[in-house]
């Protein structure tokens, strides 16, 4: 979903948002390694359960792993999920050009599993494409705090990775708090881009 999304230690949304999402299951740890250093991960887990009405609203990008689809975003990444009366969530990814002009992304998500599930899938492919399963990607909730205010989303190759929040800002330690539980999942740290505004 988030799938929206904007760069600082070194955030955007796979699909945009695709911000996004997120965390407490993960299967590989690298706590005895120094940062930046690790062995090959074994499966990403999730978190155990997603309340998705609680995880509406707008989530702005903190950090990101660079991607082909956001080189055009230089500032103000965002994403807005609202449920839809079919079941489904509709994706709204914003972000400023280099010309200050901005520019958003339509899509929908759909949850994978149960209702309470943290797997999704997004797209942003036209409606008429969606029978194609290319056309969706991975929206995992692999980290999220119990206030729902601070996320990570990513999809089972950690080829993608979106740190979101609810604020533009976030708290230094909830961050690091954040990273090293990344770190643990299997993550390149040195991989990230953020903004110079994120931390407060």
């Amino acid at each position: 979903m988030v799938v929206t999304c904007v760069p600082m230690r070194v955030i955007q949304f796979k699909h945009a948002v695709t911000l996004v999402t997120m965390l407490a299951c993960g299967a590989w740890s690298s706590a005895t390694e120094p940062s930046g250093v690790s062995q090959t991960p074994g499966a990403l887990g999730t978190i155990a359960t997603l309340d998705v009405p609680r995880y509406m609203g707008t989530w702005y990008e903190i950090a990101k792993y660079p991607n082909r689809f956001q080189k055009m975003c230089v500032a103000d990444t965002r994403a807005e999920y609202s449920m839809q009366a079919d079941g489904t969530v509709q994706v709204i990814n914003r972000c400023r050009l280099a010309d200050g002009a901005m520019t958003q992304a339509l899509g929908n998500a759909r949850q994978i599993g149960d209702k309470q599930s943290p797997r999704l899938k997004v797209r942003f492919a036209p409606a008429w494409l969606s029978f194609m399963p290319f056309v969706w990607g991975d929206y995992w909730v692999i980290d999220l705090d119990t206030n729902y205010q601070l996320a990570a989303v990513s999809e089972p190759k950690r080829e993608f990775l979106w740190i979101l929040a609810r604020t533009p800002q976030v708290s230094p330690i909830d961050y690091e708090a954040l990273l090293t539980r990344l770190e643990r999942k299997g993550f390149d740290l040195r991989k990230l881009e953020t903004g110079p505004q994120m931390l407060r």
